[in-house]
């Protein structure tokens, strides 16, 4: 018994280096998400249509949030390696990487929403009215999405700047902008949305010119950060001086980074698949899932900072070549997670019936809203086990086999499993929701297997 203790419970040390990191990214994503509820609270109260509209848009830039997460933090793995080995050309070799990539999936989103944008919205729009206008609902989405196009610059160098500071354990800048740009986004919401002090009503289109403004001040903030403390960050030193990055480095970040780019990109396009599935039954559905989705992602910021803890300490520890410490900290970083979910999980299923009354929406809407926010609450042990499994396996370059454990099987497995589901049974939707997520427990089983057997411990920069 002892041995199990000390082979998953940490000591103070442990757990105050652990929380150093993973603290200040829980406060930043734990006010961002909760700025978001409000924001989605607020866009709620315009009505059924407005906030489905806008739902259904967030569903697509999610899409792109990810593609730019995935091909940034791939090539990250060898920034967090070359930090540990105190490598400071090699992260500005990463950064410039970065810098092309995420130029290159930025304006290839933008193509994409300029000419298919509607078409995309309108993929969701094929179940039945139940619950509002679908017309005026594409109406609203369409108005949104041509706002929010902006933003996307903003997201990429935000993003290439602040993954770059996170992976050299540097979290608290991160933490400070997001915070800044949450509160200037709720502002801005506030007044454009509703027409206050003078301010235009605008509805969904001022949302979408609230969260444009709050991305440049974000990404402002980092820049000017970086610039007055330019000592401190010398890694960032002379990244521009030129933007050439030599081409054998270049082929080993595509060989190792490129699955995950293609991973997360699939793995977001099979989220939006399920949930254009789940929207066959309705747009009481699309609704539902909004406000559930919402809520969770409040409740679920434990064991995401614990998954970027594993990615950023793990990684450091495997380029510094000190396998036994980077396996020793994984088995402590997982228990800490799936635990501190036990206890999230019973909260939120305890609270679910009270999150879906602070929406302007139907009875219907919010029912389903309360079903998926229960089951949700009952799987995230679950989820918090395969997400910090997921950054494990990837933290050592297995970027191949987390591209199979990851978005394969959602495009395989999960999706069909919705879709059938959806079109063929009359089951209820939060039925559904959990016989989707209940076949995750085969990835538990896989996650498992490869955690133990330690095929993730390898040194990439040597």
């Amino acid at each position: 018994m002892k041995k199990l203790f000390n082979k998953y419970v940490g000591d103070k040390a442990f757990y105050k280096m652990l929380f150093s990191i993973a603290l200040p990214i829980m406060v930043q994503n734990g006010i961002t998400n909760f700025v978001s509820l409000l924001d989605n609270i607020m866009v709620g109260q315009l009505g059924t249509e407005p906030m489905s509209g806008v739902a259904i848009v967030n569903q697509l830039i999610f899409v792109y949030y990810l593609c730019i997460f995935g091909g940034l933090s791939g090539v990250g793995i060898f920034t967090a390696q070359y930090f540990g080995n105190k490598d400071d050309e090699g992260i500005r070799n990463t950064f410039r990487y970065k810098f092309w990539l995420g130029l290159c999936i930025c304006l290839i989103t933008v193509t994409i929403f300029v000419c298919f944008g509607k078409s995309l919205i309108g993929l969701y729009l094929n179940g039945s009215n139940d619950g509002g206008d679908l017309f005026e609902t594409l109406r609203c989405g369409s108005n949104y999405l041509s706002v929010i196009i902006f933003m996307l610059p903003a997201v990429y160098i935000g993003q290439l700047y602040s993954s770059t500071l996170r992976e050299c354990g540097e979290t608290f800048v991160p933490m400070i902008s997001s915070i800044v740009a949450v509160f200037v986004n709720l502002s801005f919401n506030y007044l454009l949305i509703f027409g206050k002090f003078g301010f235009p009503k605008l509805g969904v289109v001022g949302a979408a010119v609230a969260t444009v403004i709050s991305r440049y001040v974000e990404v402002s903030f980092i820049i000017i950060w970086i610039l007055v403390h330019k000592d401190k960050y010398s890694y960032f030193k002379g990244s521009f001086k030129t933007l050439k990055v030599p081409m054998e480095l270049v082929s080993k970040f595509i060989v190792t980074g490129m699955p995950i780019l293609v991973n997360e990109g699939l793995w977001s396009v099979g989220v939006a698949m399920l949930a254009q599935s789940y929207s066959i039954r309705g747009l009481n559905v699309v609704a539902g899932q909004n406000i559930s989705s919402t809520i969770n992602n409040i409740f679920n910021i434990v064991f995401i900072a614990m998954g970027d803890s594993v990615a950023i300490i793990i990684g450091q520890y495997l380029g510094a070549g000190d396998m036994k410490k980077a396996r020793d900290a994984d088995n402590k970083i997982i228990a800490c997670a799936i635990f501190t979910s036990i206890v999230i999980g019973s909260i939120m299923f305890a609270t679910s019936g009270l999150f879906p009354q602070l929406y302007n929406t139907n009875n219907a809407a919010k029912l389903i809203a309360t079903h998926f926010i229960m089951v949700q609450a009952i799987i995230m042990p679950k989820d918090a086990f395969l997400h910090t499994s997921y950054f494990t396996i990837r933290a050592g370059g297995n970027t191949f086999i987390t591209f199979l454990f990851d978005s394969v099987f959602m495009i395989v497995i999960s999706v069909p499993i919705a879709y059938l589901l959806c079109i063929y049974t009359k089951l209820d939707a939060a039925v559904v929701f959990a016989l989707v997520h209940a076949a995750d427990l085969i990835k538990c089983a896989i996650g498992f297997v490869l955690i133990k057997k330690g095929m993730w411990m390898n040194n990439i920069v040597k």
